[in-house]
């Protein structure tokens, strides 16, 4: 069977072009890149290369990129760093409802050392600044809030959050994962102090993430153990994984306008369609502010897992949510921000497109879905339950 991926948010394909670049730093070139001998160096003008490849992404210096073990170390060396280096200064913390765990565990585990954290509801998926300047107080040390969230598309308004951030002197993060590589956007247009981001979210490998500092940022260092990184991140570097993240910025940077063109107008049919063929369907987040390859469902009455379920046995890959979050059983904290009932969250779908998709999958997905949940509805003990039947079972 072959499958239609729509789970682009969860992860991408490696571009070939990556693998390729990655391929020799398992066996011919496998020199520690800390080693002084010819075959270390050749490890460290790789990751140097890739610096650059990454930084001429986003339009900063290389020396301002951080290679980490993938976006959650790189978000959780921003906050729990800033906060740790300027603790003598100010113990407060401002996030938003909607944020990833990487963000809201590591601002509950600054918590337990004393500092204060204020999280800024939204609407519609998306923050007002005006909230953000309301929380801001003289021990302020952080704001951090997602360029774009990764169950429902909303694109945060950051460049005004970040005027009010360098108005306070607050030092501003903004986790990029959903955005670098697909969004066109430099650091200083968004003029954020920090920005983490993931390679495996624009067709490069997993396991390698970065975390942009701006210069004059105090960032005590996560890892201790080396002076790898400029002394920020202790570690000796993944190499090859290094390497393909700076191939797939490097391929990213010229086909973004194209693709985002293309996934929006497969997003509107996507969502148009679904929302004609199937009653009590609700699009989550905010219908124009999203990002161009996301649409986010729910459906009354039935569980968002069995659609799933019963999507995958037709060959179509998908997410109620957050692939990081896909074990729990709890409804998603980013629908229930939105003010949505719990019954309704549960019954969420997240579609997302990538490079690889085309019209034929959308329509594919269009044909199979009303199906699916008319056929779930019609098990449902909530539908009966609707129509005034009694269910006993």
């Amino acid at each position: 069977m072959q499958h239609v991926y729509m789970d682009y948010a969860a992860t991408t394909p490696m571009l070939p072009e990556v693998a390729a670049a990655m391929q020799p730093f398992f066996s011919q070139r496998f020199g520690n890149p800390s080693s002084i001998h010819s075959m270390g160096q050749e490890g460290r003008d790789a990751v140097e290369a890739a610096r650059g490849q990454v930084a001429g992404l986003i339009g900063c210096q290389s020396d301002d990129v951080v290679f980490t073990g993938g976006g959650t170390e790189a978000d959780n060396h921003a906050i729990k760093g800033v906060c740790l280096a300027g603790r003598e200064r100010g113990n407060h913390i401002i996030t938003t409802a909607i944020e990833h765990h990487a963000v809201l565990y590591a601002c509950n585990f600054m918590k337990e050392l004393g500092f204060e954290v204020t999280v800024v509801p939204v609407k519609d998926g998306l923050v007002d600044p005006a909230d953000i300047k309301k929380a801001i107080t003289g021990k302020t040390l952080l704001v951090s809030v997602m360029h774009a969230n990764n169950e429902v598309g909303a694109i945060q308004p950051v460049e005004e959050i970040s005027k009010i951030t360098r108005e306070a002197g607050v030092c501003f993060h903004v986790d990029a994962m959903q955005t670098m590589g697909h969004l066109p956007f430099n650091v200083d247009m968004l003029g954020v102090d920090l920005l983490s981001a993931s390679a495996h979210k624009l067709y490069g490998p997993k396991g390698v993430g970065m975390l942009y500092i701006r210069p004059g940022t105090r960032v005590v260092p996560l890892l201790h153990g080396g002076e790898q990184e400029n002394e920020r991140r202790a570690g000796t570097e993944n190499v090859p994984g290094i390497a393909g993240f700076g191939k797939a910025a490097e391929i990213a940077a010229p086909d973004m306008g194209k693709e985002a063109a293309t996934l929006t107008a497969y997003r509107e049919k996507l969502v148009d369609g679904i929302l004609a063929r199937v009653e009590d369907a609700y699009l989550n987040g905010h219908r124009q502010k999203r990002l161009p390859n996301n649409v986010n469902i729910s459906f009354d009455f039935i569980e968002g897992e069995s659609i799933l379920m019963y999507l995958d046995s037709e060959g179509i890959c998908a997410s109620t949510g957050s692939a990081c979050s896909s074990a729990s059983s709890e409804p998603s904290h980013v629908l229930t921000s939105l003010g949505m009932p719990v019954e309704r969250a549960r019954g969420s779908l997240r579609l997302t497109m990538g490079r690889w998709t085309t019209e034929a999958e959308v329509d594919k997905v269009l044909e199979a879905l009303p199906r699916i949940v008319s056929k779930l509805r019609a098990m449902s003990p909530l539908v009966k339950e609707r129509c005034g039947w009694i269910n006993y079972l």
